[in-house]
């Protein structure tokens, strides 16, 4: 492997298993169904690649995404983890994720028991029809029953996953939706705006006129009514799209908009390690070759200078809600974030979108649901 760890933070793990029962139409991300693929020959190359990653490094957190990893057989599954609990030490936080038509209680307990002591479903929503229109296999019931059932077998830590803007959906169905989600008293809620994918069946029914998009005026409005509902029933708003109760925030997911470095296990998955970022092959078959041969599976490497680490590091604070940390941003990238962004800071301190004082910038709360824009202007500076 060329991207060892010689960083001064320990990384964290992320493993990706990109198979589903069915991939649902809005989704971007590298995925294929598991029918056509021999999971245990995927599992064999996940562990081996663990095992050449991460087998002499401390490492934080872990998170187990995909794709769907419970549509595979539990067997399977269970053997990929506890190669990950072998290998990993000292691990503060150990995400699966889960797809609520796909658990019950034995696997619950499994997960909980090899040592997982978080559970993110994919709820998406609690209506039945935007279930139906976003291709997702589960029942609204289901999303309950899931969330209820793990924390009968132990699980203390539970997201969902939320996404407003569907076409089709209200301000009453979203409502509805989350107001469901605060009552299941969960710890964690992510609460995302439905994108437009390239190549997705979804972005090929719009541009169809198959279907209608919500526009950005109620699509705004969905957002700021997920910021009141939630933070007024508790829970604290600590990333754009991300609420928890306090004490529960994603700590694996904090690496990242901290921008620490992280191991990427799989295909398609990213490393990010000694500011050098690489990503494996994106196609299953190709990256078991890879493995089996002990041929290097990264298909993309890209450094980063000094000023384009920095960069990155500042689109990624800003996400949070407490933005940049001057003193935390000087001692991550060497610059003071207050002199490299000076006009842009002075420009968003002007425009009404920024906050800034001696700690640091953040955003204000009129820039939250146009924040992607403001985050540009950090994204790239002249050498």
């Amino acid at each position: 492997m060329n991207d060892r760890n010689h960083s001064p933070f320990s990384p964290s793990l992320y493993v990706h298993i990109p198979l589903c029962v069915r991939k649902c139409p809005y989704c971007g991300f590298y995925s294929e169904s598991v029918a056509d693929h021999n999971p245990a020959r995927l599992v064999a190359a996940l562990a081996r690649e663990v095992r050449q990653v991460v087998s002499d490094s401390q490492t934080p957190t872990v998170y187990v995404g995909g794709g769907s990893p419970t549509c595979m057989p539990m067997d399977l599954l269970g053997r990929l983890l506890y190669e990950i609990t072998r290998r990993v030490r000292g691990f503060e936080e150990f995400t699966v994720e889960a797809n609520p038509g796909q658990v019950d209680r034995p696997i619950l307990e499994f997960l909980r028991n090899i040592g997982v002591s978080r559970l993110s479903l994919g709820g998406q929503s609690f209506q039945p029809e935007e279930l139906r229109r976003l291709g997702r296999l589960h029942t609204a019931e289901q999303i309950v029953e899931a969330v209820e059932t793990a924390r009968e077998v132990g699980f203390e830590n539970i997201g969902v996953d939320l996404i407003f803007a569907i076409p089709g959906s209200t301000m009453a169905s979203w409502r509805a939706s989350l107001q469901r989600a605060i009552e299941l008293g969960v710890t964690h809620i992510s609460a995302y705006a439905l994108t437009y994918e390239a190549n997705t069946p979804l972005t090929r029914d719009r541009e169809a006129g198959r279907i209608v998009p919500i526009d950005e005026e109620t699509d705004r409005q969905m957002y700021e009514l997920a910021i009141d509902m939630l933070t007024d029933a508790g829970y604290e708003h600590y990333e754009i799209s991300n609420f928890a109760r306090p004490g529960f925030a994603c700590r694996h997911n904090l690496g990242y908009w901290a921008n620490r470095p992280y191991y990427g296990v799989g295909p398609s998955a990213g490393s990010h390690i000694d500011r050098k970022r690489c990503t494996r092959i994106a196609d299953i078959r190709q990256y078991i070759h890879a493995i089996e041969n002990d041929l290097d599976p990264v298909a993309e490497t890209q450094e980063t200078t000094p000023l384009e680490f920095a960069c990155e590091t500042a689109v990624l604070n800003l996400r949070r809600i407490r933005g940049i940390d001057r003193a935390e941003f000087r001692s991550t990238t060497g610059y003071d974030v207050m002199d490299l962004f000076a006009g842009v800071i002075a420009d968003g301190v002007d425009r009404g979108l920024l906050d800034a004082d001696d700690t640091g910038i953040r955003l204000t709360r009129q820039a939250l649901p146009i924040a992607d824009s403001v985050l540009c202007d950090f994204a790239d500076l002249d050498s």
